[in-house]
C-alpha cells in the first residue's frame, strides 16, 4: 500500500508539474487536475507541494530549460520595476518568480508591508493605474487584502499579472520565515538584484 501510494504521489507530481509549467497553474490546482486527468478518485492522497517542486524543476531542466531561463529573467526584472516603484510598502517577491521556476505563463505576486494597507491603493490611484481589488489567504491563514493590475511585459510581448497582497507593517516579522526546505519564501528588492546578477554571472561563464 505503502508503494502504492508513492507511485501514485508521484505519477500526480509530474503530470502537476507539467500543467504547472505549461499552463501557469498554481501547485494546488495543478494537483487536483492532475487527479482528474489520470482518472484516479477525488479521494486519493496528493503529494505535498515540496514533492510538487522537485518534479517542476526537473520538468524545466529536461524540456525547457533555456527559454524557462530567459522568460524567468523577465519576469524578475518586471517584479523588479513593480518594487522600486512601490518602495515605500517595502515590498517582496514571492511565488514562481521568486523560487526561479515561473515561465511566461507565470504571475507575480509582490507581498506589500504597510503602517496603513490604504495607503497602497491609494498610490495605484495617484499614479493612475488600473487594478481589481479582492483578497487572498496569507500565509497564516488569514484573508489578506489584494490588488491586481495588468503590466506589459515588453521581452516576453505579453501581458502579465501583478498581485499586491497588502499586509500590516507588523506581519513583516515573519516574511522570511524558511519554509520546510530551509528556503527563504520571499526577499527584497536587494535580494532579488543579487538573483539576477548571479544568473547574469553564470550566463556570461557558460558563453566564455
Amino acid at each position: 500500500m505503502d508503494a502504492y501510494r508513492t507511485d501514485t504521489g508521484a505519477e500526480i507530481a509530474a503530470v502537476a508539474a507539467r500543467l504547472v509549467v505549461e499552463d501557469g497553474l498554481e501547485y494546488a490546482a495543478a494537483k487536483r487536475q492532475a487527479v482528474r486527468q489520470l482518472g484516479l478518485s477525488a479521494r486519493t492522497a496528493l503529494p505535498d507541494n515540496t514533492t510538487v517542486d522537485a518534479a517542476v524543476r526537473e520538468y524545466i531542466a529536461v524540456f525547457c530549460p533555456e527559454t524557462q531561463a530567459l522568460e524567468l529573467r523577465a519576469l524578475r526584472e518586471l517584479a523588479l520595476l513593480w518594487m522600486e516603484r512601490l518602495a515605500a510598502f517595502r515590498p517582496h517577491l514571492g511565488g514562481a518568480v521568486w523560487q526561479g521556476t515561473a515561465t511566461r505563463h507565470s504571475d507575480i505576486y509582490l507581498q506589500l508591508f504597510c503602517d496603513d494597507p490604504k495607503t497602497a491603493e491609494w498610490t495605484l490611484i495617484d499614479q493612475r493605474v488600473e487594478y481589481h481589488p479582492g483578497s487572498v489567504q496569507g500565509w497564516r491563514g488569514e484573508a489578506v487584502p489584494a490588488l491586481t493590475l495588468r503590466t506589459r511585459c515588453a521581452p516576453l510581448a505579453q501581458w502579465v499579472l501583478v498581485h499586491l497582497m497588502v499586509h500590516e507593517l507588523d506581519d513583516q516579522r515573519g516574511a522570511l520565515k524558511p519554509d520546510a526546505t530551509g528556503r527563504k519564501p520571499r526577499g527584497d528588492a536587494a535580494a532579488l538584484r543579487k538573483l539576477l546578477a548571479s544568473a547574469e554571472a553564470g550566463n556570461q561563464e557558460s558563453t566564455t
